[in-house]
C-alpha cells in the first residue's frame, strides 16, 4: 500500500472554526523562521506578541534548542534568534507576521550556518556599485516515497519534451501547489516575479528579484519556507535536491542573475565580459560556495548534459544554457544589462552565492 501523508487524511475544514476566532486585543502570533545545522533545511517556532512591531529591531531576541537542530551539544544547547526581516503571515493573515532570523552562539558569534552575517558585510562594502540580483529556483514535487509526484510506481513518465511551460493533465503535475505558493509569496512580500512547470515532470521553477544584494537571500529562504509550508497542507513533499533523479532527467539548480550599475549602463557588456573573465578564474572556489556540501551536490548535476556545464570545465557563451555563465541573447543585443551564473545548486545558500560572487567581481577577491 502507497504511504500517504496523515496531513492528506485531516479534515481542513475543521481548523475553520478556530481560525475564525477572534484573538485579544492586540496579540499577534509572530512564526519565527531559521536555516538549521544543515546548511538547507529550515526551522520554525511560534510565539504572542502583545504588539506590532515597526521594525525587526522591535522584536525581541529568541533563542532556540540547538541540540535538536544539528547546531549545538545538550550540555550548552541554546541558541540564538536575532530577528532581521518581517514578512505578512499568508496562513494566519491579520497582523501575523514572519520573522527571518540569524542564528548567534551564547558567545555572540555566528553559527557556522549563517553566512548572512558575512554577505551583509560584504553588500556594504559594494553598495555604490548597486549589484542587483534574481534567482530561479528550481525544486521537484514528491510523494512519501521519495518519488516524484505523479510518475507511475515501479516505472517512468514519458521521455523530456512535453513538460517544460506545459499545459494539460497528461503534462503538469499539482499546478494548484504552485499557484497556493505563488500567492503566498506575494501576500508575506517575497519578491517573487515568476513561475514556472520545468523540464522534468513534477519539476517546478520560481524566480525572486531583482532585489538589491541581501535582500534576494532573504526573499529566496522565506520563498522556500513557504513553498515546503504548503506542500506540508498538501500531504506532499518539495524537494530541492539538485539531481532527485538519476538517469536522461534534468536536475535542478538555482541559476542565479547579476547586475551591476556598471553592466547596467550603456557599454555594461564589456563589464559583463570583465566580470566573467574574473569569475572564470577563480572557478574552483565558486563550485566549493555554490551547494552547502562544498560541491558534493553539483557533481551530480553538473555533468554537461541536461542543460548543465561540466562542474570540471568553465564556459561562458551567448544564450548557451550549457556554459557555467549565459549572457541573454537581448543583453548581447542591447550592449548591457546582466549575466547568468548557472552553478549554483537548487539547495544553495543564497547568502553564500551572491557574497562569493561579489566577493570576485567587486572587490577582486581570489
Amino acid at each position: 500500500m502507497l504511504e500517504e501523508s496523515p496531513n492528506s487524511k485531516l479534515n481542513k475544514e475543521i481548523l475553520s472554526r478556530y481560525t475564525s476566532l477572534e484573538l485579544p486585543d492586540g496579540n499577534i502570533i509572530a512564526t519565527y523562521v531559521w536555516i538549521d545545522g544543515t546548511g538547507e533545511n529550515i526551522r520554525c517556532k511560534d510565539r504572542t506578541l502583545n504588539f506590532l512591531p515597526k521594525s525587526p529591531k522591535d522584536l525581541p531576541i529568541w533563542n532556540y534548542d540547538g541540540s535538536s537542530t544539528y547546531q549545538a551539544l545538550g550540555e550548552n544547547s541554546d541558541v540564538y534568534l536575532y530577528p532581521c526581516t518581517i514578512y505578512r503571515d499568508p496562513f494566519r493573515r491579520g497582523n501575523h507576521i514572519l520573522v527571518l532570523c540569524e542564528t548567534y552562539k551564547y558567545d555572540g558569534t555566528p553559527m557556522k550556518t549563517n553566512n548572512r552575517k558575512t554577505c551583509r558585510e560584504v553588500c556594504d562594502k559594494v553598495k555604490d556599485q548597486e549589484p542587483w540580483f534574481g534567482i530561479e529556483q528550481e525544486y521537484t514535487f514528491l510523494d512519501m516515497d521519495g518519488r516524484p509526484l505523479g510518475w507511475p510506481k515501479g516505472g517512468f513518465p514519458a521521455p523530456q519534451g512535453p513538460y517544460y511551460c506545459g499545459v494539460g493533465a497528461d503534462k503538469v503535475i499539482a499546478r494548484d501547489v504552485v499557484d497556493a505558493h505563488y500567492r503566498a509569496c506575494l501576500y508575506a512580500g517575497v519578491k517573487i516575479c515568476g513561475t514556472n512547470a520545468e523540464v522534468m515532470p513534477a519539476q517546478w521553477e520560481f524566480q525572486v528579484g531583482p532585489c538589491v544584494g541581501v535582500a534576494v537571500g532573504d526573499d529566496l529562504w522565506m520563498a522556500r519556507f513557504l513553498l515546503h509550508r504548503i506542500a506540508e497542507d498538501f500531504g506532499i513533499i518539495s524537494t530541492l535536491d539538485p539531481k532527485p533523479m538519476t538517469g536522461d532527467w534534468n536536475g535542478a539548480g538555482a541559476h542565479t542573475n547579476v547586475s551591476t550599475k556598471e553592466t547596467r549602463a550603456e557599454g555594461g557588456i564589456e563589464v559583463i565580459k570583465a566580470a566573467i573573465q574574473k569569475l572564470s578564474r577563480n572557478h574552483d572556489a565558486h563550485i566549493q560556495a555554490y551547494d552547502p556540501h562544498g560541491g558534493k551536490d553539483n557533481e551530480r548535476r553538473l555533468t554537461g548534459r541536461h542543460e548543465t556545464s561540466s562542474i570540471t570545465e568553465f564556459k561562458s557563451g551567448v544564450a548557451n544554457r550549457g556554459a557555467s555563465i549565459r549572457i541573454p541573447r537581448g543583453v548581447a543585443d542591447e550592449g548591457k544589462g546582466y549575466f547568468e551564473d548557472r552553478r549554483p545548486s537548487s539547495n544553495c545558500d543564497p547568502y553564500t552565492v551572491v557574497e562569493r560572487i561579489l566577493r570576485t567581481i567587486c572587490l577582486d577577491e581570489f
